[in-house]
């Protein structure tokens, strides 16, 4: 059970439900190898085992936690890969997989007329002698966020920036005045309906003090966060105001600041209002919080969450205990 979810056993049956559909997918996948043998294809297939986010869940779908970013990757290719049966700790991103794909099949970029990418091949580690770390650059990995939901006035997002090495996750909220799992008026419709999200939810005005697992998942977040990965893996204690880890804060953060550089990221270059000119969803979703608060939407329009998550009346929780404030962005 991750720390920031309350041990019931709603959460548990929910959790035990997830791990069946990890089941079927795994049968299924079974199903598809097996087919490439029998059609004797399966040495000559790369095949790429991996998930597009964290699981649906509070505080990791949709979210910039390690949890969130730390995704399952196994890659089988019997004529391609050398030495097989190796564990890699490279750090490697989905955008690695593009260019993997383009290299192993033999397309030069250079003669095509796509744009370039980001991302770079992996093809070397599929050729190496050696497990663990191989390629000694791929130390780290960045990730980032913009607009994942819908929900906010004036639809905004959630802009943040973090970076992940061996140790240390740091992570940049450039908005921390506005809800990082979308506005309790409008459902937190950035994280999907569950059982889960019913007792998150439901603590938060728990009299035994269970809040905090409401804040862990649907409170606002500080302009900066750190967290040590080896002993704090679910990133629940937050190091970034501690005065013995300021120095490497400092650095991490230089270190992201001058990577997203290179890239030309617009939220780092200062031209950053770019990302909310740009239209979110389809018709229908776009300004879904002025919208509903106006009565022109039902709570059933948001088919992905529960009914029973909208708060339209919802009150900040006492300040006095240091849990996070609405603000209306």
């Amino acid at each position: 059970m991750l720390p920031f979810w309350p041990d019931t056993d709603s959460v548990r049956t929910d959790l035990l439900d997830y791990a069946f559909e990890i089941e079927y997918f795994d049968r299924q996948l079974g199903r598809m190898i097996d087919l490439l043998r029998q059609r004797g294809e399966l040495d000559n297939t790369l095949v790429v085992v991996t998930a597009d986010n964290g699981m649906p869940f509070p505080r990791v779908k949709g979210q910039t936690y390690e949890r969130a970013a730390h995704l399952p990757l196994a890659m089988r290719w019997g004529n391609g890969i050398e030495h097989p049966g190796r564990v890699i700790e490279d750090h490697v991103s989905l955008i690695d997989l593009a260019p993997t794909f383009l290299e192993v099949a033999g397309v030069n970029r250079e003669n095509t007329r796509m744009k370039p990418v980001t991302g770079r091949s992996l093809a070397g580690i599929f050729n190496a002698e050696t497990e663990g770390q191989v390629n000694p650059d791929r130390n780290r990995v960045l990730v980032g966020k913009e607009h994942h939901d819908v929900g906010r006035p004036d639809d905004a997002g959630y802009p943040a920036r973090g970076i992940i090495t061996d140790d240390y996750f740091y992570v940049r909220n450039f908005k921390p005045d506005r809800w990082p799992a979308g506005p309790p008026q409008t459902g937190y419709l950035n994280v999907d309906g569950s059982p889960t999200k019913t007792a998150v939810l439901d603590a938060r005005t728990d009299p035994d003090g269970a809040r905090r697992f409401w804040e862990w998942s649907f409170g606002k977040r500080p302009p900066e966060e750190l967290y040590r990965i080896a002993s704090d893996p679910a990133n629940v204690d937050n190091l970034a105001d501690e005065p013995m880890y300021r120095g490497l804060k400092k650095r991490l953060r230089k270190r992201l600041v001058s990577q997203l550089e290179k890239q030309g990221d617009p939220r780092i270059m200062g031209d950053g209002d770019v990302f909310e000119e740009y239209r979110v969803g389809g018709a229908w979703q776009r300004n879904f919080y002025e919208r509903y608060l106006r009565g022109d939407l039902e709570k059933s329009d948001a088919g992905w969450v529960n009914p029973s998550d909208f708060e339209p009346n919802f009150s900040p929780p006492d300040s006095s205990a240091g849990s996070p404030t609405p603000n209306s962005n």
